[in-house]
C-alpha cells in the first residue's frame, strides 16, 4: 500500500487517509439527497415529470460516486472524489428535460455523449485546448452563475420564491393571519437549516452542510407537532434497503440504451434540425462546464495538497480528468447526470489527504451509503433545498476574481451569471457571455485576439438561438 500509494514520500499515513476520506465523504454525502430528490420531485409538489424515482436515482448516484472516486484514486493517486455535480444536474432536469421536452432516457444520451468527447479530448490532449477557448472573463463567471441558479432552485422549492403572474416571481406569504401554519413552517425550517450550515462552516465543523440536513429533517419533523393533522397524513412505510436496487434496474439503468436514442417524439413537436443543434450545443456545454468544474477542483486541491509538477499542473492531472470522464459515462449508463470533482475534496486536503488512498475511502463510505436510502427518503425537501442555497452561496464567491472595471470584461461576465438563472438554462448564460465578448472585442480594436475555436462555439450558440428558442 505504502509503494502503491507514495504514503512515505508524501508524508502521510492509512489513519490520516481514512480520517481525510472520512471527511471528503461526510462533506458530499448530501449529493445523494439532493440528485435524488431533484430528479424525482423538481418541483417539491410530488409531480415528478422525468418518471423516476428517488430511490432509483440515489443508487443511480452512489454507483456512479463510487466508481468516479476509486477510480481517481487508484488512476491518479490524487485525493480527489466524484458525484454528479450540483448545477449539471439541475441543467439536466429543468432545462433539457422540462424546458427543452427531451425525456429523460433522451437527455442521458447528451450525458453519454459528452463523457465520451471528455474522454477523447482526455486523450488527445485537446481538453487544454477547448479550455482555453473560453475568454476569461466568461470561464471566471459559469460558477457564480450557476451558483446563482441553484440558490433559485432551493428558495423556490422551499418556496420562499413562488411564481407571481404580475412579476413572475414573488416571496411566498410567511402571514399567519391568511396562511396556514403547515404551508409557512417548511419555509422556517429551510431559512433556519441554511443559516445553521453557514453557522457551522464558520465554524470549521465538518461535514457541516450533512449535519445541517439532518437538522432540519429533525426540526421538520419536531414542528409537525404544531401542525393540525402532519402525522395523521404521512404514510411512513418499512422499506428494505435493496428495494432501491429493484427501483434502479426498473427505471434508471441502461434506459440511456433501451430508450434514449429515440428520439421521435422531440422531433414530431420540434423537427430534425431543432435536434441536431439542440444535441451538439447542450452537450457542448455539459462538456464545457465540466471540464471548466474539474479543472478549478483540481487545480485548488492540488495546488493546496502540494502535489503540483515543476509546471505547475496538477500531478496526474490527464489521469484525473480521465477518471472523471469515464465515472460521466458510467453516470449516463446508471441514469444520471454529468459526474464532476467535487470542490468538496479540499476539507479532506485539510484534514490531511494527500494521496489516492483518501478516494479508495472516501469511495467505500459512498458503497456502505448504498444501503441507507430508506432513511434518506425520510429527508423533507425543505431541509435539501437549504443545502442548495448553500452551495449557491459558495459558488458565487467567485465573483471577486472578475474585473469589473473594464467593460470588456464585466459585460460579457455579468450577462453569463444574469441568463442563466433568468432562463433556467448555463447554455443559454455561456452563449450570451460568448457572443457578447466577441463582439465587444470586435468594435474595440480587439478582434484578432479571438481565438478560432471562441468563433466555432459562438456560431454553434447562434444557430441554437435563431433556429431552436
Amino acid at each position: 500500500m505504502d509503494r502503491f500509494f507514495k504514503l512515505k514520500e508524501r508524508n502521510t499515513s492509512v489513519r490520516t487517509e481514512l480520517i481525510a476520506g472520512m471527511t471528503t465523504f461526510f462533506s458530499m454525502v448530501y449529493i445523494l439527497m439532493v440528485n435524488a430528490n431533484m430528479f424525482a420531485d423538481p418541483f417539491g409538489d410530488g409531480s415528478n415529470p422525468l418518471g423516476v424515482s428517488y430511490g432509483a436515482i440515489y443508487i443511480a448516484t452512489a454507483i456512479s460516486a463510487v466508481v468516479g472516486t476509486i477510480l481517481a484514486g487508484l488512476l491518479a493517486n490524487l485525493p480527489l472524489a466524484q458525484a454528479s455535480g450540483m448545477g449539471l444536474n439541475a441543467f439536466f432536469v429543468y432545462t433539457v428535460c422540462i424546458g427543452f421536452g427531451l425525456s429523460y432516457a433522451n437527455a442521458l444520451v447528451l450525458i453519454l455523449l459528452e463523457g465520451l468527447v471528455f474522454i477523447f479530448l482526455t486523450v488527445t490532449g485537446l481538453r487544454k485546448k477547448i479550455f482555453e477557448s473560453l475568454p476569461d472573463a466568461v470561464r471566471k463567471a459559469i460558477p457564480p452563475g450557476i451558483g446563482l441558479f441553484i440558490a433559485l432552485l432551493g428558495l423556490q422549492n422551499a418556496g420562499i420564491v413562488v411564481p407571481s403572474p404580475s412579476t413572475c416571481v414573488d416571496l411566498g406569504s410567511f402571514n399567519l393571519l391568511t396562511q396556514d401554519w403547515g404551508q409557512i413552517m417548511p419555509m422556517v425550517v429551510t431559512f433556519f437549516t441554511f443559516l445553521a450550515i453557514v453557522i457551522m462552516s464558520h465554524k470549521g465543523v465538518r461535514g457541516s452542510v450533512l449535519i445541517g440536513i439532518l437538522g432540519g429533517m429533525g426540526l421538520y419533523y419536531l414542528l409537525g407537532l404544531t401542525v393540525e393533522g402532519f402525522y395523521a397524513q404521512m404514510e411512513i412505510t418499512v422499506v428494505s434497503p435493496f428495494a432501491a436496487f429493484g427501483e434502479f434496474f426498473d427505471q434508471s439503468f441502461l434506459q440511456v440504451f433501451l430508450n434514449g436514442f429515440d428520439f421521435s417524439a422531440y422531433t414530431a413537436a420540434h423537427g430534425n434540425a431543432n435536434l441536431v443543434l439542440t444535441i451538439a450545443t447542450t452537450a457542448l456545454a455539459f462538456c464545457m462546464v465540466d471540464m471548466f468544474d474539474t479543472l478549478g477542483t483540481l487545480y485548488a486541491a492540488c495546488e493546496r495538497a502540494g502535489l503540483m509538477d515543476e509546471h505547475g499542473e496538477p500531478l496526474n492531472m490527464n489521469r484525473g480528468m480521465l477518471s472523471d470522464a469515464i465515472a460521466t459515462t458510467t453516470g449516463a449508463i446508471c441514469g444520471t447526470s454529468t459526474v464532476t470533482t467535487f470542490s468538496e475534496v479540499n476539507a479532506g486536503v485539510a484534514a490531511g489527504g494527500r494521496t489516492g488512498l483518501t478516494s479508495v475511502f472516501c469511495g467505500i463510505f459512498f458503497f456502505i451509503a448504498m444501503f441507507l436510502s430508506p432513511i434518506a427518503q425520510l429527508i423533507p425537501g425543505c431541509a435539501t433545498a437549504a443545502a442548495l442555497i448553500y452551495v449557491g452561496l459558495l459558488m458565487i464567491s467567485s465573483v471577486m476574481n472578475i474585473d469589473w472595471n473594464d467593460f470588456k470584461i464585466s459585460v460579457p461576465a455579468f450577462l453569463t451569471m444574469a441568463v442563466m438563472p433568468f432562463t433556467y438554462n448555463i447554455s443559454y448564460g455561456i452563449a450570451f457571455g460568448l457572443i457578447s465578448y466577441i463582439v465587444i472585442s470586435i468594435f474595440c480594436g480587439d478582434g484578432k485576439k479571438i481565438k478560432a475555436s471562441s468563433w466555432v462555439i459562438a456560431a454553434l450558440f447562434v444557430a441554437m438561438l435563431l433556429l431552436t428558442h
